[in-house]
């Protein structure tokens, strides 16, 4: 299954600092230096007849719960055709710096809340959902999974309850990683992609989304 492009269709990417990449926010045609930037590069030089619009709306430090509040804002009051969202990692993060805890069950339901609204506003919106990912760099990200986990099986259910394409980091990242290039090689916190990071993460959209 691959998405069904149009004429002018616009795809919108949201999300957190992976989305973000240092975009800059005063202008909205501005789609930061990560994977966003690289699928619409290839959407241009490959797909160029179709006058594809992408959009990029991520922000970084995000968590489920602060997309929610700027949904309307930021993806709502929109017109696009495709969703494509990444969301997540930072709902686990903030729990091991802050002691902020986002349950599976809450995180499912605001998922729920923005693919439902998104639905509602554009019945035939389709929709790319990414999973979150960690690389552990350091011994204290090891107990990450433990808290993680749950939401990639969450947003890999919710991609087949939705219909939606599937784009697994986690699995992605777990089979690219080897003594030569270590976790460090793709994301050099654990959390945020090197270049390489992003290159690897713009393939699999690509492959998934376009090539299917």
């Amino acid at each position: 299954m691959s998405l069904k492009l149009t004429n002018n269709a616009t795809i919108l990417f949201q999300g957190d600092s992976i989305t973000d990449c240092g975009r800059n926010r005063l202008n909205p045609e501005d789609l930061g230096n990560g994977y966003v930037n690289l699928v619409n590069y290839y959407i241009q030089q490959h797909l160029e007849d179709l006058e594809i619009t992408c959009l990029n709306r991520g922000i970084s430090g995000n968590r489920i719960s602060h997309l929610k509040r700027r949904w309307t804002r930021s993806t709502l009051n929109l017109e696009i055709d495709i969703l494509s969202l990444y969301i997540g990692v930072n709902d686990t993060w903030r729990r091991y710096d802050h002691n902020i805890i986002t349950p599976p069950e809450k995180f499912k339901e605001t998922y729920e809340y923005l693919l439902d609204s998104a639905k509602e506003k554009n019945p035939d919106l389709q929709l790319v959902l990414m999973s979150p990912f960690v690389l552990p760099t350091e011994p204290s990200q090891l107990e990450w999974n433990e808290d993680l986990e749950p939401k990639i099986e969450i947003v890999e259910q919710l991609a087949k309850d939705y219909e939606a394409i599937y784009i697994p980091l986690q699995t992605m990242f777990n089979g690219l990683v080897t003594v030569e290039q270590p976790n460090c090689f793709w994301a050099s916190d654990g959390v945020h992609p090197t270049a390489q990071g992003h290159i690897a993460i713009a393939k699999e959209w690509i492959k998934l989304a376009l090539q299917s």
